[in-house]
């Protein structure tokens, strides 16, 4: 054969009839019909049905008797169209066939541990240690199209928007701030120790002070937490900084990047400008800082509708500053009484004492609570519901933390059980306003809630200035939500050394601290440094979410197990004891391990 290939296994149709081909690729899957045998072979673009006949072509037709699955194979032949009987419409080469007359086997391949195919059923962690041959299933390989695809259309876009796209190191310093770093012992320097970055924030920062103005990088990051099905020790994001900016630009920018990103990889068109909502209100209706507003079914305060009920559970909740709290589950009617109990049962273990519903039937009332209320409160209560007929109202009366929390938990449940139907299957939303810092009672200081580069909110600047109602204040930070996911979380940053100062001091760090740990950082900030903001856009996550996977590790080449280790090339491991020399490092036994 002169060439591997004239053509990939998807792409023939009958237009090609007639016509001599080359194909090469992976035995899918072979059929012997006592004469004819049939192999559908198979490479990233599709499959396609080739024939071995023994009449016409013995040698090959022997040659296809000894091929398994997965071995790798070239042919050439002449396409066919197949008798009308035998198309495959689930093909996108179903109406033809490739009828060989030369075979060449490339590779054999030992038995799989599991079949290639979308529908498989290996354990993950089966599928995790030969991931290489996971990723031949179709199901995977679209998902690394998806990122390609991303990838692409965010270069495009932000090249044409001006930004310039630029490296920042992965070797840098260990500034302990959030989650825990990855640190990287060195050779050259006895006792010290390089981090890898948790992200590159203060680098693109000062690519502001260089004069550089826009700058994006579609980087890797590390953070050394534990991990959930959307997480990852190793991540993608798209980073991105600007000068002499705002948050309103930052967010148009994203809009635009995201209608593209909808359109140019999985072909839906979105609508802009995005939603928009506080933290204190996504708090408040939702009990998360991420809703969901694919389903906009928000927890309704009804402790003013009841004030004055003589409802003595209410009344008790009331007194002891908790709130009582509803919520409209759309044609929740048809909920059975066995499956409401079940829902109080799921409640409780929420944290909640207990769970009221209320229904509306025909304009009829009713609730496990009707005896205690009167007719005008159930009146009440269902018009501040919005209840409609055929509509269910849960209700919960508890500490504010735990009836938004359980309420929201089982809003979720109840949706999910009855397949609830979706208007917009892309919801965005713009989360803004997120307090600046947080008490954190272990620590008994403050903390930042995003990061301590992040600028106060304009109008709360004086009690930052005067290091008073601290809970209060609130940040120039925004969150980037789809359908409840943070899919990006950006800020406008700290341009003024005063302000950066009296930020640290807040958090409580010494001047000789921050001096320690960002002193090349305040000091730059001394060389005149434009107003300037930014985002970062978590891309695993993004292609989860285009992918319609449930986890990260779907979208991920090679990804990490939930406790960080990577089963196929069995990493961490141990080192040689002469690397450990080199390193100047020694292994201590921790007390009491039987390690």
């Amino acid at each position: 054969m002169n060439s591997y290939r004239t053509h990939h296994c998807g792409e023939l149709s009958q237009k090609e009839v007639s016509q001599k081909v080359t194909l090469s690729g992976w035995v899918g899957s072979r059929r012997d019909h006592g004469g004819l045998i049939f192999i559908d072979l198979r490479d990233r673009y599709g499959m396609t049905q080739i024939v071995f006949n023994p009449e016409t072509c013995p040698e090959a037709h022997t040659s296809a008797q000894k091929f398994r699955d997965e071995f790798v194979i070239s042919i050439q032949g002449v396409v066919a169209k197949r008798p009308q009987n035998m198309v495959n419409a689930k093909m996108s080469t179903g109406e033809i066939e490739i009828l060989v007359d030369t075979v060449v086997l490339l590779s054999s391949s030992e038995v799989i541990p599991f079949q290639i195919e979308d529908d498989v059923e290996a354990s993950e962690v089966t599928r995790l240690k030969y991931r290489y041959l996971d990723l031949r299933r179709p199901a995977l390989q679209k998902n690394m199209v998806i990122r390609h695809q991303l990838n692409h259309t965010i270069r495009n876009f932000l090249n044409q928007e001006r930004f310039l796209e630029i490296e920042t190191p992965y070797l840098t310093k260990s500034t302990p701030e959030g989650a825990r770093d990855y640190v990287v012992p060195s050779r050259v320097h006895k006792g010290k120790f390089f981090a890898l970055p948790q992200s590159p924030q203060l680098f693109k920062q000062l690519l502001m002070i260089s004069g550089m103005d826009r700058y994006y990088q579609i980087v890797r990051c590390f953070r050394d937490e534990d991990l959930r099905s959307d997480r990852q020790p190793e991540f993608t994001q798209l980073d991105m900084e600007l000068s002499f900016t705002t948050q309103r630009e930052i967010q148009h920018i994203i809009e635009q990047l995201m209608v593209r990103i909808m359109k140019e990889t999985i072909g839906i068109d979105i609508p802009t400008p995005f939603t928009r909502m506080s933290y204190q209100e996504a708090m408040s209706s939702y009990a998360t800082d991420k809703p969901d507003l694919r389903y906009p079914l928000p927890l309704v305060e009804l402790s003013s509708i009841v004030k004055n009920t003589e409802f003595q559970v209410f009344q008790k909740i009331m007194h002891a500053k908790g709130e009582i709290r509803g919520i409209k589950i759309p044609g929740g009617n048809s909920l059975s009484r066995s499956q409401i109990d079940t829902l109080t049962k799921d409640i409780q273990s929420y944290g909640a004492k207990g769970l009221v519903w209320i229904r509306k039937n025909q304009n009829t009332l009713s609730s496990s609570i009707e005896k205690f209320l009167s007719q005008n409160e159930l009146e009440n209560i269902s018009a501040a519901l919005e209840l409609q007929d055929q509509d269910l109202g849960l209700i919960v009366a508890d500490q504010p933390s735990i009836a938004r929390s359980s309420l929201s938990q089982i809003k979720s449940d109840v949706l999910s059980k009855m397949n609830y139907p979706v208007d917009h299957p892309w919801a965005f939303l713009w989360v803004e306003d997120f307090p600046l810092f947080e008490y954190d009672a272990e620590q008994k200081r403050y903390v930042s809630i995003h990061h301590p580069f992040t600028s106060p909110h304009p109008e709360d600047l004086s009690n930052v200035m005067e290091k008073k109602n601290l809970s209060s204040i609130r940040s120039n930070a925004y969150d980037l939500v789809l359908n409840g996911y943070e899919i990006g979380g950006g800020s406008i940053r700290i341009h003024q050394n005063e302000l950066q100062q009296i930020i640290f001091s807040i958090l409580g760090l010494s001047e000789a601290e921050a001096k320690e740990k960002f002193g090349f950082f305040l000091e730059a900030l001394q060389y005149g440094t434009p107003p300037h903001g930014g985002i970062a856009l978590g891309l695993d996550r993004i292609a989860m979410l285009l992918a319609k996977s449930d986890s990260l590790r779907d979208i991920i080449a090679f990804p990490k197990t939930q406790n960080a280790y990577d089963l196929m090339v069995d990493a961490p491991s141990t080192i040689s004891i002469d690397q450990l020399l080199e390193l100047h490092l020694s292994l201590l036994e921790k007390k009491g391990s039987s390690s």
